[in-house]
């Protein structure tokens, strides 16, 4: 900082200099400004999950409402916008680029790619949690009321969901019947899947009949882009509304209650980082540090925002501009990514589908945990990437085990704490893959 190289005598500003210097500061980076409203909000929302005295019940429950609407509003926003730009991006992707013949090409090698890190990294979970083992530092007996009891005849059939003959019909459900009503519904993963199909349809026909759809594409992606650009103005008073709302709802003490949980999936989720940097220095060939330093702003505003989606344009912008991917793959991948690539959630649901396990005394043999891990993959794949959705998708996973859906009630009060880490490591993996395939787009055009 340049005032501590001044002369002692001059080292104490005025306030109103400091002040400047500091509002300086904080308007060149808005990860900070982001890291700054996420911080009041925790401590505004810890005063007022105290309950104090001075203000009645409804009146402060109407105060947190006001502070988070801002919060709500730039959520809405971005659901608002998040379909079309998925849509768009995806299409143009394979269809606009320049190089679409290695884009059809690379889609198994994606698919392949996404299969082995969540198989990996998921593998690691939970062995972490079967070493550390944190459902037996809680003590729930008087947490499990009556409809969160077990089903002994679930436990038994469990896995029968899981055939062999049920993967047919799988594969057919996740081709959308319709269309439009998977648009009107937000079904992602049918929407995912029926771009893919348009982009390669549009990449097969003739340049000037496919020219106008993906001219108007061009500019959905645009106008989309610019509503984000606007919404991104809201994000800091957004995290601090936020966080003041979460924080006051679940207060400290549900926290530290799940602590050993949460230093569990903290610790899972910072493995797959580890996995990341792997893949980053031996398979990208790429510099950690650069990485980093130009991931930070979108990490640590999906970290606030716990919606991947959320920070979609952002993370195209990160990686065209920033990081120097090629349109083709970026506008390719991290559409994709937002809906499939979801490493950070699988860890989640893994750890916490063993945790609830351990709480309730289940003991789970190998083929029981390769259901667990199967369900995962898939419940993951189909996760929506907005706040709260891995916990509600959770029960698909515990399901299948004989858990009933109703002990994530158990979790639910630090789901959205663990959310955003888990999102951010989402976010990492969209940009980790981008570099890998950014880095086999190069050598395919080398090579020509």
């Amino acid at each position: 900082m340049e005032f501590l190289n001044q002369k002692p005598s001059e080292k104490l500003l005025p306030i109103k200099d400091l002040y400047t210097y500091l509002q300086n500061l904080v308007q060149k980076k808005l990860w900070l400004k982001v890291l700054i409203g996420m911080l009041l909000g925790i401590l505004l929302g810890a005063y007022f999950a105290t309950e104090p005295k001075w203000v009645s019940e409804k009146t402060l429950q109407s105060v947190i409402n006001w502070i988070a609407f801002p919060g709500n509003l730039f959520i809405r926003v971005v659901q608002m916008i998040m379909i079309p730009l998925m849509f768009s991006s995806i299409v143009q992707g394979i269809a606009g680029g320049d190089n679409t013949e290695y884009l059809k090409k690379s889609g198994p090698k994606l698919l392949l790619y996404y299969g082995m890190t969540t198989s990996t990294v998921l593998i690691l979970a939970v062995i972490l949690a079967t070493v550390i083992q944190p459902g037996n530092y809680m003590d729930a007996t008087s947490l499990i009321t009556a409809d969160m009891s077990l089903d002994t005849q679930i436990i038994s059939e469990s896995g029968a969901k899981l055939g062999f003959g049920y993967i047919p019909e799988m594969i057919v459900n996740l081709l959308p019947a319709n269309p439009l009503q998977a648009l009107v519904s937000g079904d992602m993963l049918s929407i995912v899947i029926f771009a893919i199909i348009i982009g390669v349809s549009l990449a097969n026909i003739q340049a000037d009949t496919a020219f106008p759809l993906l001219k108007v594409l061009y500019s959905v992606q645009e106008i989309t882009m610019a509503i984000t650009r606007w919404a991104m103005k809201l994000a800091p008073i957004a995290v601090f509304g936020l966080m003041c709302q979460v924080t006051s709802k679940v207060g400290i003490e549900t926290i530290m209650g799940l602590s050993m949980f949460m230093l569990t999936v903290v610790i899972g989720l910072l493995l797959v980082v580890f996995v990341y940097s792997m893949i980053l220095l031996f398979v990208a060939k790429t510099n950690l540090r650069n990485f980093f330093s130009d991931a930070k702003d979108v990490l640590l505003l999906a970290f606030s925002m716990a919606s991947s989606a959320a920070v979609m344009p952002l993370t195209l912008k990160t990686a065209e501009e920033k990081m120097g991917i090629n349109p083709s793959v970026s506008r390719f991948i991290i559409p994709i990514g937002v809906s499939i690539n979801m490493d950070g959630t699988a860890v989640f649901q893994a750890i916490a589908t063993l945790f609830l396990a351990q709480v309730y005394g289940l003991d789970l043999d190998l083929p029981t945990i390769l259901i667990v891990i199967i369900t995962t993959i898939l419940a993951s794949i189909g996760t929506p990437s907005a706040p709260g959705a891995g916990v509600i998708v959770l029960g698909s996973v515990l399901s299948t085990i004989g858990i009933p859906v109703t002990a994530i009630a158990l979790i639910i009060g630090v789901d959205r704490l663990l959310g955003m880490f888990r999102t951010s490591v989402n976010v990492m993996g969209d940009l980790v893959t981008c570099q890998v395939f950014n880095r086999l787009y190069l050598k395919e055009k080398q090579n020509k």
